[in-house]
């Protein structure tokens, strides 16, 4: 009505007020298209950034799946290696302890076999005894019964004639158990030895020659010579040695006793050589290089030698005097090789009865450092190696064993004896050492002079390279018990009197020839 009036009461007041109104509706209008196109430009964006999210995300995610899937495949491989390795393993020590059960079953079998023939010697014994007693029974009997001596004399004629029946069967048997007694150990005995023997590969000994040093030319030997003989003299009082220089093409000879001592003077000339300035000054420079460089070499030598047997614990000094082993020869055999190999033998034979490997290997690389030590110390290698192991904190076996592995003392352990045989079995194998041929004749003319030197004996042979005498006795004044005899007695003086490597089988041949000649 208000309305009304005022435009009954003014006409342009209801224009305005139209205007005003299409105005604000108009403005409304626009803000509500503005705002609804803002709307839709900010969902289109967010869409937009949306579907970009999307697409990083699922980029991203696809690059981290194939990442854990290449890390998955790499893990699986890195697994079935694992898998492979320890399946390996574990065939390998599944094929030892085969191998080992395989041996245990051999060593039982052959233990029932002994332990049976024992009970069957046993049960023939236990017979003969029982038939010996029932024969003297019904001996007495009947002596007591047909004779009127009193029971002194008849028990002194019983046992007199029980005595001359058995005699001969008693004596028969007796040998028979002995000899195979002895048969089965010999075997038992070679098994494990053929079994060690087999599982090492021996390497060739060295050739030991006078140590040669090669020269560029023969203007050397003069400069090594030097004015006067100045540089000669002022090498040989520096390095211990001794140069020989003859007429030799581009070649001088260093001898010494010390092998040592000649491989550092080796090193020395060598290095002079190569410089070419040589004088006193020079040739102490080198010597010092050269005594440095060996040294290393011994400590290195020991080390290398306890890494390949895989022994630890051993004083450094040890170590060191052990790499000297080295320089040492024997009869051409290298002593460091040499006590590596019985390392080797003694741990084979420890494991093949039953003992100790570790210590057995132990006291086999340890038995002959006593020829590295220097010349100061009295008394053999073997006792002067012990007293130096004992010093630096060894066992008792060990020593013992050091000590013992050439009889000059007693063996208290069983270890001293695979040391002693260890020892004997890398000596003798073939190729290990070489004997002068002036030593191998006396060593087989003591043996026959020996052997004839024993009543009874009518000629002696050594044959298979002294490893066996045959002696021929004479028939006529020597029965078959003094023939058995006379082995032993030959046995037990070789074992006495004579340094020999091995053993020595000893045969003694006693037989009677009877010749008629028909005409």
């Amino acid at each position: 009505m208000y309305v009304n009036l005022l435009a009954a009461a003014d006409p342009t007041w209801w224009t305005l007020a139209a205007a005003i109104t299409i105005g604000v509706s108009a403005g409304f209008l626009a803000v509500w298209l503005i705002t609804r196109h803002t709307r839709t430009s900010a969902v289109d964006r967010a869409a937009e950034m949306m579907e970009v999210a999307r697409r990083e995300a699922a980029v991203a995610t696809q690059e981290i799946k194939q990442h854990a899937e290449e890390e998955l495949v790499a893990k699986r491989a890195e697994v079935n290696r694992e898998l492979d390795r320890r399946e390996i393993e574990s065939e390998v020590k599944l094929r030892e302890i085969r191998a080992h059960e395989e041996s245990l079953g051999l060593l039982d079998y052959q233990m029932e076999q002994k332990a049976e023939r024992l009970a069957r010697e046993n049960s023939a014994i236990t017979q003969a005894r029982d038939a010996i007693r029932t024969l003297s029974k019904s001996l007495r009997k009947r002596l007591e019964g047909v004779s009127q001596m009193d029971a002194e004399e008849i028990k002194r004629a019983l046992r007199e004639e029980v005595q001359l029946e058995c005699q001969d069967e008693l004596r028969a048997m007796r040998h028979q158990i002995l000899d195979r007694s002895e048969q089965d150990l010999n075997n038992e005995a070679k098994r494990i030895l053929i079994t060690a023997m087999q599982r090492l590969a021996s390497k060739p000994n060295n050739d030991i020659t006078a140590t040669i040093v090669q020269l560029p030319s023969e203007e050397m030997k003069g400069r090594i010579i030097g004015r006067e003989g100045r540089n000669i003299k002022s090498f040989e009082a520096t390095t211990g040695v001794t140069l020989l220089i003859d007429e030799s093409p581009q070649m001088v000879l260093i001898s010494s006793f010390d092998p040592v001592r000649r491989e550092i003077a080796r090193i020395a000339l060598e290095g002079l050589v190569k410089d070419g300035r040589i004088h006193p000054a020079s040739i102490e420079e080198f010597y010092a290089r050269a005594k440095e460089d060996v040294e290393l070499n011994v400590q290195q030598s020991g080390e290398d030698a306890l890494q390949k047997l895989g022994i630890n614990g051993l004083h450094p000094e040890i170590i060191k005097v052990l790499g000297r082993l080295k320089y040492r020869f024997s009869y051409t055999q290298n002593a460091l090789d040499h006590s590596i190999e019985v390392g080797f033998l003694c741990s084979m034979l420890a494991s093949e009865t039953g003992l100790d490997p570790n210590l057995a290997k132990r006291a086999g690389l340890l038995h002959d450092i006593g020829k590295a030590v220097e010349g100061d110390y009295e008394g053999s290698h073997a006792s002067i190696g012990a007293a130096l192991v004992k010093r630096y904190g060894e066992t008792p076996i060990v020593v013992n064993a050091i000590a013992a592995h050439h009889e000059e003392v007693k063996p208290e352990t069983v270890y001293a004896g695979l040391v002693i045989l260890a020892d004997t079995v890398s000596a003798v194998r073939p190729g290990a050492r070489a004997e002068s041929m002036t030593g191998y004749i006396q060593r087989l003319d003591r043996l026959e002079k020996l052997a004839m030197s024993i009543h009874g004996v009518h000629q002696a042979y050594a044959i298979q390279a002294g490893r066996e005498v045959r002696v021929v006795v004479n028939p006529q004044s020597v029965t078959d018990e003094q023939a058995h005899d006379i082995a032993k007695e030959l046995r037990l003086r070789i074992e006495s009197e004579l340094q020999y490597p091995s053993t020595i089988k000893v045969t003694v041949i006693r037989e009677s020839r009877f010749t008629e000649t028909a005409t």
